[in-house]
């Protein structure tokens, strides 16, 4: 008969797709709970043999807590969570953890051993019972004690087959600590065999370290036969086995009762775990470090800042921070392309950290832009250290392709608390350092420019409405521009009479032209990007419906995550398409992977809208998510833009070469076109023909080159600039 599983999931898809997975695999799922509430009346109707229970489920109790009242076995649904969440989750004592996303085997394997530990468990509770039962009727007749222990061995029998198959390993003891039984499995981990550890103290055979501190953990044995209760080890527990080997466990452990309620020994039932923990925290490193320069992310730095702010208000410690920007990397990226621009990051990035002391924390902002958080740091000394990041990077000459090119930094340095000093919020240190770290560029770069208390009210100003302010103006004085870059077949046959993804600069006051990564962050974190993205739909659907022969051509635009879920742009959109004139089938529109994953439903709606009358989408940047091919069977997109991090590489780097093989075939599994960014050069383009990808676009396919208005958008002259 199949086991009864009850699914408690929030997310109706995520619900439906793990649904039919467990019932592929032969599982009985009578019903799926979304609340708290429904959780609790589903397990009294439907009895479930095991429960899966994501931790968030929405609603005023969650997973954790829902989990806690439920006397049925539960495995937890997580992705990454904090590690207070984590340890709430394994006070309730899970049947295990499924990460996802995951895999049907993984998540069959997890349910198996799940279901057979509590039934070991179970008949665990029998045993002792049957024992304390035999322990109480010794002073029977002679032929009765014969029959019972004749039905003791037999159980015996039974416990020692199901102790010795399972995967967990068991140990069990006397009253006094000293062990009485080995399995196989506790055999393997401890390095231990059952007949050498008989007699011999837990604490000789089971050696426990914090696996942080290496520091000895007490033993949960010791701790059962002292209490008399249920105890478990403590977070972060490893075992030492007699080889030197070190294994994460987690364990549950209990004591043994005869008759009168006497403790006469403990059992233990442990599990590796160490592949788990370090999945979770290679996860953990991946979605805290930056995959370049392996530097702390953004996000990470700001905890980081976040933690040394609570440091000056609980103990007055004072700290620096230096924010970074490289005053030559757009001339190294433009004139050398973008593998030379991530070269230039990696160097930059071994310099900075052999200037740093030990508890300096140096991270990525993004694009060439470095933090630096000086904790313990008084002035004189944050201006000594920025001096030297300042002095290293401007000794430093970066050389590609026999071009050498001086490289220089501007710093802008803000120290902060300390007795008497103005208390800042993150938000107000992080705005207050990129202002004045575009006050040093505006000095001439190279340059540090320290905040001082007295400018707070115009550094401020400054740092909110700098960008707001010159991108309206930009956008009032028809200083944004429109740029095209040629995507090209890689087969025989071009099925597009023209085929360009359409690009966004800008020009500064000087005529100076920008590039969308000096602006675009700011556009975003200031809510301007859906005033932007119209711009760019009104001027280039102005100009494509002014052409006179456009044919098949199809034209490539960006829309950013925050117009995706803006319920004003779909009505702006067709607005525009019977303004202008333009065929829906003449335009693509492209969303990045992670704006179509935060908000999964919206972003279906929307593409689903615009195809219905015609329009093509691409996935833009795919693969650079931890969950893409887990989320691209939701999205009806008929391109898939490989993420050119993949594709720069595959010439030299076998991994990047199977990553971009495996999402080609993947994508035309699903009967999607593919198209490969970063095509620097002919080696890359004759790989990625190679390997059977439909487009390319990079500069080994051709340069942007402006759309003008004055001229046709096809000038036949997309030539290497």
């Amino acid at each position: 008969m199949p086991s009864r599983v009850l699914i408690v999931e929030d997310e109706s898809i995520v619900a439906l797709d793990l649904q039919r997975r467990l019932i592929r695999l032969g599982y009985e799922v009578p019903r799926v709970a979304a609340s708290h509430e429904q959780a609790l009346k589903a397990v009294n109707e439907i009895i479930p043999h095991i429960v899966l229970m994501d931790i968030n489920i929405s609603g005023d109790i969650d997973g954790i807590d829902t989990a806690a009242k439920i006397d049925v076995p539960v495995i937890y649904l997580t992705a990454y969570s904090e590690e207070k969440t984590l340890e709430r989750a394994r006070a309730t004592k899970p049947y295990g953890f499924l990460v996802k996303p995951f895999s049907e085997r993984e998540l069959h394997a997890t349910i198996q051993m799940a279901l057979e530990r509590h039934g070991v468990e179970t008949r665990l509770k029998i045993s002792e019972n049957l024992l304390a039962i035999a322990y109480a009727n010794m002073e029977v007749g002679k032929r009765e004690l014969e029959i019972r222990a004749s039905e003791l061995f037999e159980e015996k029998q039974r416990l020692e087959v199901t102790l010795n198959s399972i995967g967990d390993g068991v140990i069990t003891t006397d009253r006094l600590g000293n062990v009485t039984y080995l399995n196989p499995v506790a055999e393997e981990k401890t390095g231990w065999s059952m007949a050498d550890a008989c007699g011999q103290p837990i604490s000789k055979i089971l050696v426990l370290l914090n696996e942080e501190t290496q520091q000895a953990a007490p033993s949960p044995i010791e701790l059962s036969l002292q209490s008399g209760e249920i105890t478990g080890l403590a977070h972060h527990s490893a075992m030492l086995s007699k080889h030197g080997v070190l294994y994460a466990i987690e364990d549950t452990t209990a004591p043994m009762h005869d008759s009168n309620h006497n403790i006469i020994g403990a059992v233990l039932v442990f599990h590796d775990v160490s592949d788990a923990r370090r999945l979770a925290d290679e996860m953990t490193y991946q979605a805290t470090h930056d995959a370049l320069t392996d530097l702390v992310n953004r996000s990470e730095f700001e905890r980081r800042l976040e933690k040394a702010i609570q440091s000056t208000i609980l103990h007055g410690h004072q700290h620096a921070i230096a924010y970074l920007d490289l005053d030559q990397f757009k001339i190294v990226n433009d004139t050398c392309g973008h593998s030379a621009g991530d070269e230039l990051l990696r160097q930059i990035t071994g310099l900075l950290r052999l200037t740093l002391r030990a508890n300096d924390t140096l991270a990525r902002l993004g694009g060439d832009e470095f933090g630096v958080l000086l904790e313990s740091c008084p002035p004189y000394f944050a201006l000594q250290i920025a001096e030297n990041l300042r002095n290293v990077i401007g000794d430093f000459h970066f050389v590609w392709d026999e071009k050498t090119f001086p490289i220089s930094v501007s710093i802008g340095l803000v120290n902060f608390g300390g007795q008497g000093s103005e208390r800042l919020s993150l938000s107000e240190i992080l705005s207050i350092a990129d202002s004045a770290c575009y006050t040093a560029k505006d000095l001439g770069r190279n340059r540090i420019h320290i905040y001082q208390a007295d400018d707070t009210a115009m550094n401020k100003r400054h740092g909110e409405m700098d960008w707001h302010t010159r991108i309206f103006r930009a956008i009032e004085q028809n200083r944004l521009v429109l740029y095209v870059q040629k995507i090209a077949a890689l087969t025989d046959t071009e099925p597009y009479h023209e085929h360009v993804e359409i690009l966004l600069r800008l020009l500064d006051d000087d005529g100076k032209l920008i590039p969308p990564m000096a602006f675009i962050p700011a556009a975003e974190r200031y809510g301007l990007m859906p005033e932007i993205d119209r711009w760019v739909v009104r001027t280039a659907f102005a100009h494509i419906g002014g052409q006179s022969q456009v044919g098949n051509a199809l034209f490539a635009i960006n829309l950013s995550g925050v117009s995706l879920n803006d319920e004003q742009t779909l009505p702006f959109i067709y607005a525009q398409f019977k303004f202008s004139g333009v065929l829906p089938e003449n335009i693509c529109f492209e969303i990045t992977e992670t704006a179509a994953i935060a908000n999964l439903l919206n972003a279906r709606a929307f593409i689903l809208a615009l195809k219905e009358i015609g329009c093509k989408f691409a996935l833009d940047d795919f693969g650079s998510g931890m969950s893409s091919f887990a989320y691209l069977k939701h999205l009806p997109v008929d391109f898939l833009k490989i993420d050119g991090c993949f594709v720069k590489d595959i010439v030299a780097d076998n991994v990047d070469a199977a990553m971009v093989t495996a999402i080609n075939n993947i994508g035309h599994v699903m009967g999607l076109k593919t198209i490969a960014e970063f095509a620097e050069n002919t080696e890359i383009l004759a790989q990625l023909r190679e390997i059977g990808v439909d487009f390319a676009q990079g500069y080994g396919v051709a340069h942007p080159i402006p759309m003008l208005n004055n001229v046709s958008i096809f000038p036949g002259n997309y030539r290497k600039e």
